[in-house]
């Protein structure tokens, strides 16, 4: 299973592989918004995971929309400290708040990627 990282915060970023690998997940990740959408337009992720403040002019909101856009089903977790702009989660997504341990999102990404599996596409 495949998870998309999109962390600006090299600390953060790093804390959250190394979790997410050792969960027996493969994790792809960026530090902006339009990296995560370079990659999105040539594969497809198990699950999303997007900070929303990012550098750039794409947020996490919008990672979210546009890789929603070549799969309406993607998961989405949100993972944000601050946002300057209104909230604008994608239907069925998950937020968390940050400072979190990276077993949260983990923990977080087996609960989709089980709903996923579950759901009857």
């Amino acid at each position: 299973m495949s998870v998309l990282l999109v962390e600006d915060d090299p600390l953060i970023r790093e804390f959250v592989v190394e979790a997410l690998r050792e969960a027996g997940y493969h994790v792809i990740h960026a530090s902006t918004g339009e990296e995560a959408l370079a990659w999105c337009k040539r594969h497809v992720a198990d699950v999303l995971v997007t900070d929303i403040r990012l550098p750039g002019k794409v947020d996490g909101w919008q990672v979210a929309e546009r890789c929603r856009e070549h799969d309406p089903d993607l998961p989405v977790i949100y993972a944000t400290g601050f946002s300057p702009t209104s909230p604008n989660p994608v239907p069925g997504s998950l937020t968390l708040k940050k400072p979190f341990h990276p077993d949260e999102i983990v923990r977080m990404v087996k609960e989709l990627d089980g709903k996923r599996r579950l759901s009857p596409n």
